[in-house]
């Protein structure tokens, strides 16, 4: 089922000379398997005409919050997110660093934790959204102890493996090299580490990134922890851009997306790669099952 404009996907479909019946979802009706041609949806009208590829701060108003609380209530099984373009809904007054962050306090969770999976390889954020010169100050033991809980509890639950093997990236170059480049792998990492260790989890770290993401010292792990976005992230897109999975750890609902942008340059056309969407619905499915 697509939560959404129905006139603006019935548009969009005559575009592309698609031929798809577009369903109204009528809530309480028993569930039933999606068909060839055939497409659910929840009706959201737009505020202001939508021209492809133009970005409207009237139609900022997302629809996440409907979207959220049918997951909640039991309504919707999972929730599926397209891209979004964060600074419209910034400049349309909305306080919004990304969906990890916005579903996190709809939900109530305290704690949220980004993943992204591309077939074995995943990468988990310490830290998502955030200026590079904040991170080490964002870098806590409280923050990594809860980010290492979580971690363990939903791999163990969502992909069932039962001790899952987690690498910690180290914050500075070469980990720190003993305090020489920089003091947070020594005094922060290291004693969330050996907490993680205390509390039974198999943690190693911190282990510099440009080690860690080598092939065969991949192969020892479940997890890779990520300091920072643009640590881990370049690499699990190289790996596998298209057939990655963004997943949000911490959430009493299941959560998927793309791992790519909105990509307006090409908006409409029929020639964007569908492949990660693909994928997040995909897994979405197998979450729920498991």
């Amino acid at each position: 089922m697509v939560l959404g404009s129905r006139t603006l996907l019935a548009e969009r479909a005559r575009q592309l000379g698609l031929n798809v019946e577009l369903d109204p979802y009528l809530p309480g009706a028993p569930a039933r398997g999606q068909q060839a041609g055939r497409l659910q949806v929840l009706d959201v009208p737009l505020a202001s005409p939508c021209v492809a590829g133009r970005l409207d701060t009237a139609n900022a108003r997302h629809l996440l919050d409907r979207a959220t609380d049918g997951c909640v209530s039991g309504e919707f099984a999972a929730m599926v997110t397209a891209p979004v373009q964060k600074s419209v809904i910034n400049d349309a007054g909305i306080p919004f660093t990304g969906h990890t962050e916005y579903l996190a306090t709809r939900t109530g969770a305290a704690h949220p934790v980004m993943l992204l999976a591309a077939d074995s390889l995943r990468v988990a954020l310490a830290t998502t959204h955030l200026p590079l010169r904040a991170v080490s100050d964002a870098i806590t033991g409280t923050l990594l102890d809860t980010t290492l809980r979580i971690l363990d509890d939903d791999v163990r639950r969502l992909w069932g493996i039962s001790r899952p093997r987690i690498a910690v990236c180290g914050l500075n170059p070469h980990a720190g090299e003993s305090g020489h480049l920089g003091t947070e792998d020594r005094d922060v990492i290291q004693p969330a580490i050996e907490r993680a260790r205390a509390r039974g989890m198999l943690v190693d770290g911190p282990i510099p990134a440009d080690t860690v993401f080598v092939p065969r010292a991949l192969s020892n792990y479940d997890v890779v922890l990520a300091m920072f976005h643009d640590q881990g992230l370049p690499v699990l897109k190289h790996a596998g851009f298209g057939n990655a999975v963004n997943v949000t750890l911490g959430l009493p609902i299941v959560r998927t997306s793309v791992d790519h942008g909105t990509a307006f340059d090409i908006a409409w056309q029929g020639t964007a790669d569908v492949s990660s969407l693909v994928q997040a619905v995909t897994l979405a499915v197998k979450l729920c099952a498991r």
